[in-house]
């Protein structure tokens, strides 16, 4: 079974679902579509089309081709997170980096549902936070963990093995993947790293300090980010922008590499640089 994820703000009338749903099925293949985001407002949907939940059929499927953008691509990874389920996205985003085709490409999804694509096995990080000593949240990203003041200036302190990284009070501070590297890691000055590779990487958002950099880290590093002198000053935790929890003075941060990984299929198209060549001139 091949499970089609749409977001259905972005695929109007799930047209392009339709189209790929009827490619699937004259190809011999049995076809599941599950819709993302469908919850903010069910009017969205069609009437004629049947529709299941991802966590229903994810068991039963060997591909999941998700049609909309980056954000639609992370919110499928959050529901199959421990699923060795690769993900073949279409866009209909914006940039759409982690996309591997666009909508006049949707024939090709013929050939990867027989196979036809190679692994880009993608690392992912978790996250732990602990307040007052206890643990108050745990959960993991692909793409990044923000730390972010509601339109206060925070302050905030990174460390690794008991060496402080980097202090300083700004908007906040992200911990990316490489996948994420393309993100608001990049948008915050960040470096570009190829998807494929291995690091955690820190980058300050609008710090108040010059001396505030990237850094770019070895996946093995446990990083720990303090909370400070919020003294009233709202912030939150942002985790691959689809769960937000509010942070207090103090709180404690644990980001480390994950031991699940997130598979993409590439269909080989192109290679990354030159869709970041195209996407980002």
């Amino acid at each position: 079974m091949i499970a089609v994820c749409p977001n259905p703000f972005r695929d109007h009338q799930l047209a392009l679902t339709k189209e790929a749903c009827r490619l699937l099925r004259e190809a011999g293949f049995e076809t599941a579509v599950c819709p993302v985001f469908a919850e903010d407002d069910p009017n969205v949907l069609p009437t004629d089309i049947s529709v299941s939940a991802l966590e229903d059929v994810a068991d039963a499927c060997s591909l999941c081709i998700v049609i909309g953008g980056d954000g639609t691509i992370l919110s499928v990874v959050r529901q199959i997170h421990a699923l060795p389920l690769p993900i073949l996205g279409v866009n209909l985003g914006t940039k759409g980096f982690m996309t591997a085709l666009e909508p006049e490409d949707l024939p090709l999804i013929v050939d990867a549902a027989k196979g036809r694509y190679k692994i880009s096995r993608r690392m992912m990080i978790d996250v732990r936070m602990e307040r007052n000593g206890e643990t108050v949240c745990m959960d993991h990203a692909l793409n990044d963990i923000v730390l972010h003041g509601y339109g206060d200036c925070i302050q905030l302190t990174a460390s690794c093995g008991g060496d402080t990284i980097t202090a300083f009070s700004g908007d906040g501070i992200i911990l990316a993947t490489p996948t994420g590297s393309t993100g608001y890691s990049m948008s915050a000055g960040g470096p570009i790293i190829e998807p494929d590779a291995e690091n955690i990487i820190i980058s300050p958002i609008c710090a108040h300090v010059m001396g505030a950099r990237s850094f770019v880290l070895d996946p093995q590093r446990c990083i720990k980010v303090k909370a400070e002198k919020l003294h009233g000053r709202r912030a939150y935790m942002s985790v691959d922008g689809n769960s937000v929890m509010d942070l207090e003075n103090g709180d404690v941060i644990y980001v480390s590499r994950s031991e699940h990984y997130t598979k993409m299929a590439n269909p080989g198209l192109k290679s990354f640089y030159e869709i970041a060549y195209e996407k980002l001139r």
